[in-house]
């Protein structure tokens, strides 16, 4: 089995968190500053290289206006 961090799923996902920030007019340093957290971080999650947990993807729905269905379909 594949790690999910590898996975087909949590390529579209990080795709969608990345098009729903710039569909809100945000970059990476206002959502880390709204998360309290480092641009560096949000990057890596963009990238594919962290994964994101259920309450940090709750944190970006609120943010970016979404519902969390917008970023698992």
């Amino acid at each position: 089995m594949k790690k999910a961090i590898f996975s087909e799923q949590h390529r579209i996902l990080v795709g969608r968190l990345r098009q729903a920030r710039l569909a809100a007019g945000l970059d990476q340093r206002d959502v880390a500053r709204l998360l309290g957290t480092s641009q560096s971080y949000i990057s890596k999650i963009e990238s594919g290289q962290r994964r994101v947990d259920v309450f940090q993807l709750k944190e970006f729905a609120k943010i970016y206006k979404k519902s969390i269905g917008y970023f698992l379909r």
